[in-house]
C-alpha cells in the first residue's frame, strides 16, 4: 500500500468554446493528485491524504480518485473551499495561477494512522505552514520505519519564503529514500554544479534512490553503487500537464512490482530494478504528455 501525500485541487484548463471564446474547464488535479490516479490505474493499492472541501469541488475529487481505485478514505471532508489554479499553456508547456487561502488542503493539521508500507510526498501542500507542517511532521516521523519518497516539484512563484522552504525540503529529502527532482529543482535547492555530483551528495546524506529528469531527453537514476540512465519515449505532445506526477506513479509501480518498496530492499537496489522502474516511469509519462491534461494511462493501456 502506498500512502500519497499532498495536494488536491482544481485545475480550469483552457479550451475553446463552440463560439470560439477561451474558457476555462474545471478538472481535477494537483502534483500529489496526479501521482495517486496514476498508481490506482496502474493497478497499485493507493491511499490518499489531503483535507478537501466539502463543496461539489471536493466531490469532483472524490468521485476522480473512487474511479482509479484510490482509497480516499484518510482524506477528511472540510467546510472550506477548495484549492483552483488556472492553467495557462504555451507551446505545451504549463504556468499557473493558484487560489488557495484558507482552503480545505491548508486546513489540514492532523494525520491518521498509518497502514502503508510507502508514503510519497510533494509539491505545493509543502510550501507554508498549516498542511506542510503536518506532512513534514508525518514524514519525518514515519521515515525510520518505511520507505518514502518526494518530488518537491518547485514552483518558485508559489513560494513567499524561500529559506524556510529550502529548509523544510532539505530536511525531508535528508529523510527520504527516494528523491525525485527535475534538473531545474535540482539546482534550485543544490546550486550550481554537475548533476552527477549533486545527485551524489544527496545519496550521500541518506537517500537511496535519486532520479533526475531532463524533460524531453530523459531520466538518470543513481544510487550508491548504480547509475542509470533512460531515454524519454517518443510522443506528439499535446502538454505536459501531470508528467513528472505520473512518472512519479510509474517509477513508484515498478518498485512496487520489483518488491523493492521495503527498508531493506530499497537501500540494496540492484541495476536491473532501477532500470525497470525508470522505464515504466517514462512509459507512463509519454502517454500523459500525448493527451490533454494530467490523465495518466491504465495498466492495460500499458500492456500491464
Amino acid at each position: 500500500m502506498i500512502l500519497t501525500c499532498g495536494e488536491a485541487l482544481i485545475d480550469m484548463l483552457p479550451r475553446e468554446s463552440s463560439q470560439g471564446e477561451l474558457v476555462f474547464a474545471p478538472n481535477p488535479g494537483g502534483a500529489v493528485f496526479n501521482t495517486a490516479i496514476g498508481l490506482g490505474r496502474l493497478g497499485v493499492r493507493t491511499q490518499f491524504l489531503c483535507g478537501m472541501s466539502s463543496d461539489f469541488l471536493g466531490d469532483i475529487l472524490r468521485d476522480a480518485l473512487h474511479a482509479s481505485n484510490v482509497d480516499h478514505s484518510p482524506s477528511p471532508s472540510l467546510n472550506a473551499p477548495c484549492s483552483v489554479a488556472f492553467v495557462k499553456l504555451v507551446d505545451g508547456q504549463a504556468s499557473y495561477a493558484f487560489y488557495d487561502e484558507n482552503s480545505a488542503m491548508q486546513s489540514l493539521n492532523t494525520a491518521p494512522d498509518i497502514n502503508a508500507n510507502t508514503l510519497f510526498f510533494g509539491g505545493i501542500s509543502l510550501v507554508g505552514d498549516g498542511c506542510g507542517d503536518t506532512y513534514e511532521a508525518l514524514m519525518l516521523r514515519e521515515a525510520p520505519h518505511r520507505v518514502t519518497m518526494i518530488d518537491p516539484n518547485i514552483r518558485p512563484s508559489f513560494i513567499k519564503n524561500v529559506a524556510a522552504h529550502r529548509m523544510r525540503i532539505n530536511q525531508m529529502m535528508a529523510a527520504a529514500d527516494i528523491i525525485k527532482l527535475s534538473d531545474e529543482d535540482l539546482h534550485w535547492m543544490e546550486g550550481n554544479g554537475d548533476m552527477a555530483d549533486l545527485s551524489k551528495g544527496l545519496i550521500a546524506k541518506g537517500a537511496k534512490l535519486v532520479c533526475i529528469t531532463e524533460g524531453a531527453k530523459g531520466v538518470t537514476g543513481y544510487s550508491a553503487e548504480h547509475t542509470v540512465f533512460v531515454e524519454s519515449e517518443q510522443a506528439v505532445v499535446v502538454d505536459t500537464v501531470g508528467a513528472g506526477d505520473t512518472f512519479n506513479s510509474g517509477l513508484l509501480a515498478g518498485l512496487d512490482r520489483a518488491g523493492a518498496l521495503t527498508k531493506e530492499r530499497i537501500a540494496n537496489l540492484n541495476e536491473e530494478d532501477i532500470c525497470a522502474a525508470l522505464h515504466l516511469g517514462v512509459r507512463t509519462a509519454a502517454v500523459t504528455v500525448s493527451r490533454s491534461g494530467a490523465n495518466p494511462p491504465t495498466a492495460a493501456e500499458l500492456g500491464l
